[in-house]
C-alpha cells in the first residue's frame, strides 16, 4: 500500500503560509519547491493558486508520500517530484521565477543551507522570489522559549542542525544576488523570509 504520510504541522500552518504566498507568488508562473516533505504544502498551495506550475522535489525516500498526495489531488498544475539534494543538485539556470521551501534550513547542516541559497540564486530568474518558511533566530537569539528549547533539541539530536540566524541567511543570499525584502511573523513562532533576486548588472533591462 502506498504510504501517504500526514504532518500535523503542515496541516495546521498551511493556511497561514498560503495567505502569504497568495501575495508573494501572485505574478509567478513556475515554482520549485525544495523539500516537498509529505506533499501537503504542494497540494494545498497549487490547488488554491491554479496559475502556478508547481515542481515538487525532495530526497528519494520522500517521493512515495508526495506522489500519493498528488495522485489523490489529481492537480494538473503539479509535477511529479524530482530527486533533489541541495548538496549535489545541478539545476538549469534561470528555470523558475519562484522557489518555496518549508522547515528545511534547521534540519540541514549550515553548509547545506549555504548551498541551498547558492542553488536558489542560480535557478531563479532575475527578479524571481524565494520564500523560506520556518523558525529563525535574530542576532543569535531565539524568538521564544519554545524555539530555544527546540533549538537545543535539534542540537542534541545532531550538532549540525539548529535554528539559523536570519542575518547569516541574508549573508548567504547576498553572495547569490538575493536581497531580503520582507520577513513575515507566522503562527507558532515561525517566519517566512522573502528574498528577491536582483537583476544582473548590464542586463537588457538595466538602463541605470
Amino acid at each position: 500500500m502506498t504510504e501517504r504520510r500526514f504532518s500535523e504541522y503542515a496541516d495546521r500552518n498551511g493556511l497561514a503560509i498560503l495567505e502569504v504566498l497568495r501575495h508573494e507568488f501572485s505574478t509567478a508562473t513556475s515554482v520549485l519547491e525544495i523539500g516537498s516533505g509529505t506533499g501537503q504544502h504542494a497540494v494545498r498551495i497549487a490547488s488554491a493558486m491554479g496559475h502556478l506550475n508547481w515542481q515538487c522535489s525532495d530526497l528519494d525516500e520522500n517521493h512515495e508520500s508526495i506522489s500519493a498526495w498528488l495522485a489523490l489531488a489529481k492537480l494538473a498544475n503539479v509535477l511529479a517530484p524530482v530527486s533533489l539534494d541541495v548538496r549535489t543538485a545541478q539545476l538549469p539556470t534561470s528555470a523558475y521565477d519562484a522557489i518555496f521551501s518549508a522547515n528545511t534550513a534547521h534540519i540541514m547542516s549550515i553548509e547545506s543551507v549555504k548551498r541551498m541559497f547558492a542553488l536558489v540564486g542560480e535557478t531563479l530568474t532575475d527578479g524571481g522570489i524565494f520564500c523560506l518558511y520556518g523558525p529563525f533566530q535574530e542576532a543569535g537569539e531565539c524568538s521564544s522559549p519554545s524555539n530555544a528549547a527546540f533549538h537545543q533539541s535539534l542540537r542534541s539530536r545532531d550538532p549540525a542542525m539548529g535554528i539559523r540566524d536570519i542575518e547569516q541567511l541574508d549573508e548567504f543570499g547576498e553572495r547569490s544576488n538575493l536581497r531580503r525584502r520582507r520577513l513575515y511573523a507566522m503562527p507558532a513562532n515561525n517566519n517566512i523570509g522573502v528574498w528577491i533576486k536582483d537583476r544582473q548588472k548590464g542586463s537588457d533591462n538595466d538602463h541605470a
